[in-house]
């Protein structure tokens, strides 16, 4: 199986390029910054160099000729302003879907947020302006990725991120309320979502919790 993540550098990126080259899988990942390309072979993966924010889909389709999976795991980051949580979060979600559509590749993760949602109003109270527009660029991304019958999607909304050791038993459902899930079980739960056929079309979200992943994911249809 050959699985090419766009995001390829970020931290739940990494691990989950760690599970899948360890069991045999190939595995590309999409960065913006050739010095990236270390981290990316020290992780098992194929690095390819390529920046979404200027890329058309067909350049980017190129590079996923020959995957049987994608998955979205970019974001702009701690730090970045509203302009590229709608340039990354949102606009190159959607074309990184559309090169998989152009490629032929079915399979689609989508990493985006708990709480993510396009018609967000205003800024509610207590919360950060950029985190909001974060959230709705998020909530846009998953509706494009929502919307497309050429894809078998998957949307996966983790809470609140550590990056505590994984412990292999999480909450996963359509509706978990909030809670902090490591990254590392979220990679651990993308691994198993890739394989299983059954969870395409829901939309999930995910904290820590006392279920195995694989029951988890028996649960819900996977």
């Amino acid at each position: 199986m050959r699985t090419v993540i766009a995001g390829g550098h970020g931290q739940i990126a990494l691990r989950l390029e760690r599970l899948l080259a360890g069991r045999g899988d190939e595995v590309a990942g999409i960065v913006r910054r050739p010095e990236q390309a270390s981290d990316l072979l020290g992780a098992g993966a194929e690095p390819v160099v390529c920046d979404l924010e200027s890329a058309t889909a067909d350049e980017v389709a190129r590079h996923l000729e020959g995957a049987d999976a994608a998955v979205f795991a970019a974001g702009a980051g701690p730090g970045s302003g509203s302009d590229r949580k709608q340039s990354v979060d949102h606009g190159s979600a959607v074309l990184f879907a559309d090169a998989a559509e152009n490629a032929g590749v079915r399979r689609f993760l989508i990493v985006s947020s708990m709480a993510a949602d396009a018609s967000l109003s205003g800024t509610p109270e207590g919360m950060d302006p950029v985190f909001a527009d974060y959230l709705r660029a998020k909530g846009a991304a998953d509706d494009d990725v929502r919307s497309r019958a050429g894809l078998d999607w998957t949307v996966l909304r983790p809470g609140r991120l550590t990056d505590g050791t994984g412990t292999g038993r999480v909450h996963l459902a359509e509706r978990t309320g909030r809670g902090d899930v490591t990254r590392d079980d979220v990679a651990a739960v993308l691994v198993a979502l890739l394989d299983s056929p059954g969870t395409a079309g829901r939309t999930l979200e995910l904290v820590g919790g006392r279920t195995p992943i694989p029951e988890a994911i028996a649960a819900i249809g996977g």
